[in-house]
């Protein structure tokens, strides 16, 4: 039997065997095998700021380079800024969005190397506004992410719909839906699937 590497008296202490470094390094080295979460790979270490610009479509607002995220902190005035402009435009309603949406549309533009703003056709949707949507339109999710201002349905002028919609889906993160004959694509922070 070999000696331990660690030389302590104290009998009642474990010991660090060679054996259980071994199995130590190897755990370890496993683990840095496996993938990411999703959401944290949407974003490069190298990220000092993160910036959106949006669109509104049905109201003509728009926000033009907003740095919403900088030295790894949301700012507070930026995403009050991006919230009022995702609000419900039927109700005027305003809710928290999920930052994490904030960070996959900024990822988005980034892959496909846009500079042109998002068009939002839909983020933020009231419980009254989605129950009217959906009598007139069976497509809308009864629990739609929408709700719990973690989706967006967007557009980029510049892209046609079937390239965002495949730029969105290898981010692997949260939800992705094709609407071809409304020239939409939605995407959200909801679990990975895609429709």
């Amino acid at each position: 039997m070999r000696k331990p590497v660690s030389q302590n008296s104290n009998p009642n202490s474990p010991t660090l065997t060679r054996r259980t470094l071994l199995k130590v390094g190897l755990t370890c080295m496993a683990g840095m095998a496996l993938p990411l979460p999703s959401y944290a790979q949407l974003t490069g270490p190298v990220d000092r700021e993160r910036s959106l610009s949006l669109f509104n479509t049905h109201t003509g607002e728009s926000l033009q380079s907003v740095v919403y995220w900088t030295d790894g902190d949301y700012l507070p005035e930026a995403l009050t800024e991006i919230n009022f402009l995702l609000r419900d435009h039927r109700t005027d309603q305003i809710k928290p969005m999920d930052p994490k949406l904030f960070d996959l549309l900024h990822t988005l533009s980034n892959k496909l190397d846009n500079r042109k703003p998002f068009q939002i056709i839909s983020g933020y949707r009231s419980p009254e506004s989605n129950r009217k949507l959906r009598q007139a339109n069976s497509g809308v999710a009864k629990k739609s992410f929408h709700l719990a201002g973690q989706a967006a349905d967007i557009r980029l002028p510049n892209r046609n719909l079937a390239q965002l919609r495949r730029a969105a889906l290898n981010l692997r993160a949260g939800g992705v839906g094709y609407y071809p004959q409304s020239g939409f694509i939605h995407v959200d922070t909801g679990p990975r699937r895609s429709w």
